[in-house]
């Protein structure tokens, strides 16, 4: 098997990332107002970007491991209470600041200066976070948790394969029609009334 610290798997990783963060900017979602409006329902770049990734994502590392690229899956515990109030800050925060962290990091290197503050937060929020999580992996991480037996033990870090044994490919495949779905939407429906010429400006008035 293929290891993810030889020296080409790493030079492809670092590849891989200057590329994503081309397309980032070139994408403009790098910029405050994209970020900014895609909450306000009047761009929706972030979303069709987010998707794309996800997908792209999905097929990387699963194909990664169907040719036998030897890598961990650190998958996350399914604390739904820790998920929903961390989501809440994270929402919140990037509607406030108009970057998330990753996006925050790419527009350093596009020259906006009003990332400056947000990324100093996210190293505060960084250290109150480290020093805060005993007590929140005591508490609040097993508030509403979901397990399930995995390789015979009793495990709150799942996956839908975990649950259903059946192949990644078909939750793969049914994220790419939902992810057609919503760009389909999102260009004939939602785009279009977005362009649409406003009809309530008062009439030129021309005189005599």
């Amino acid at each position: 098997m293929l290891s993810i610290t030889t020296p080409f798997m790493i030079i492809a990783g670092l590849t891989t990332g200057l590329i994503f963060g081309f397309l980032l900017q070139k994408a403009h979602v790098t910029r405050y107002h994209t970020i900014l409006n895609q909450f306000l329902f009047r761009d929706y770049t972030v979303l069709k970007v987010m998707l794309t990734a996800i997908i792209t994502g999905a097929v990387g590392i699963w194909g990664m491991r169907a040719i036998g690229i030897d890598f961990p899956m650190h998958v996350k515990s399914a604390a739904l209470a820790a998920n929903i109030v961390g989501g809440l800050i994270f929402g919140i925060g990037m509607a406030m600041l108009g970057f998330c962290p990753g996006t925050g990091i790419a527009a350093i290197g596009d020259g906006s200066r009003d990332i400056y503050p947000g990324i100093l937060g996210m190293i505060v929020g960084g250290g109150i976070f480290a020093e805060v999580y005993p007590s929140i992996s005591s508490n609040l991480l097993k508030w509403i948790g979901v397990t399930a037996e995995v390789a015979g033990k009793s495990t709150t870090k799942i996956t839908f394969v975990d649950l259903t044994q059946i192949s990644p490919w078909y939750f793969i495949i049914a994220l790419i029609i939902i992810a057609l779905g919503v760009f389909t939407l999102i260009e004939k429906v939602l785009e279009p009334k977005l362009n649409k010429p406003s009809t309530s400006a008062s009439p030129t008035t021309v005189a005599a």
